[in-house]
């Protein structure tokens, strides 16, 4: 007969496999927007319009479907405005400089929350964030070069993309936040639904603003859509939202850089980004840079699972 113990030891790996394999979901969410034959706009909408469903199948199974307050109505609209720029940024910028650096430039977010923090919640200046925020400028200045006016224009406004991603994401984080402590002990798949189906129509918004069309022209498109809506935004985040509580924050958020650097793997070999040993050097110190980050604004949370998230999660 297995022991308590052995039972333990294999839900802990079951677990660990669960965050591993969430991240590397995750990791391709660039991909099937570069290969997807739609505008960054539509990508967006679809992907963000897959996950509702599959929240809202989730919410009709534990029954948590109820008509929210009007306060609480207005936060997650608030919530899905900011997350819905933070997307279209993003798949812009995916456009402009590959999946891989528009992955990694937005989880640049762990320093701005760490400001705000540091800003507005009176949170000690670590000596942590000092050493990490130079490293990572460093590695960023390693990976696109340091004369910015060499670059194509294009290039640059991929980075610039990427950075505001980054501010809209902080400030995402910070909302949904807000939402869920007002909302506390509200189920959790009806809260998300109703930020996730507010990104859903200002993405779509954006698409008829833009005058885009919604029609998915090929197999190539509808798989890629597909791929990312269920399998990297949906099915790789609640792998990651069920792990991260199970596991120490300091680990979990060494994992979770599987998914930036993944996506600068996948860029390199998918869509022959040109990369120099001093290139992936750069991508080296910014997520270990990074990973400081996360490290530090993990302690000030007091082991809060969302402080060590990367960019991109569910909604």
């Amino acid at each position: 007969m297995r022991s308590i113990r052995d039972l333990k030891n294999q839900a802990t790996r079951l677990t660990l496999l669960g965050l591993i394999v969430g991240a590397v979901l995750i990791s391709f969410s660039g991909v099937w927007v570069k290969v997807a034959h739609v505008s960054p706009n539509v990508s967006a909408f679809y992907r963000v319009f897959l996950g509702s469903i599959v929240l809202l199948a989730a919410a009709l199974y534990h029954r948590e479907v109820k008509w929210p307050k009007l306060r609480h109505l207005l936060l997650s609209v608030l919530c899905g405005i900011l997350f819905a720029l933070d997307l279209w940024l993003y798949h812009y910028s995916v456009q402009y400089i590959g999946p891989g650096l528009a992955t990694i430039i937005p989880n640049f977010q762990v320093f701005i929350l760490a400001g705000f923090g540091i800003l507005f919640l009176k949170e000690p200046i670590r000596l942590i964030y000092l050493l990490a925020l130079p490293l990572t400028l460093v590695g960023l200045f390693m990976i696109v070069g340091v004369n910015g006016s060499e670059l194509e224009p294009s290039y640059r406004v991929g980075v610039y993309y990427g950075m505001a991603a980054a501010v809209f994401y902080a400030a995402f984080i910070l909302s949904l936040r807000k939402l869920q402590a007002d909302q506390m002990g509200a189920p959790p798949f009806f809260v998300l639904l109703l930020v996730s189906l507010s990104t859903a129509v200002f993405l779509a918004a954006e698409v008829v603003h833009h005058n885009d069309s919604f029609q998915i022209p090929d197999l190539q498109s509808l798989f890629s859509l597909a791929a990312l809506g269920l399998f990297s935004h949906s099915l790789g985040w609640i792998l990651i939202t069920n792990a991260l509580p199970k596991i120490r924050t300091s680990f979990s958020g060494l994992i979770l850089l599987l998914e930036p650097a993944l996506a600068f793997v996948w860029d390199v070999l998918f869509f022959q980004r040109p990369t120099s040993l001093v290139n992936w050097l750069g991508v080296v110190i910014a997520l270990a840079a990074i990973y400081l980050g996360m490290a530090g604004k993990s302690a000030d949370a007091d082991r809060s699972p969302g402080a060590v998230l990367t960019h991109r999660g569910l909604p």
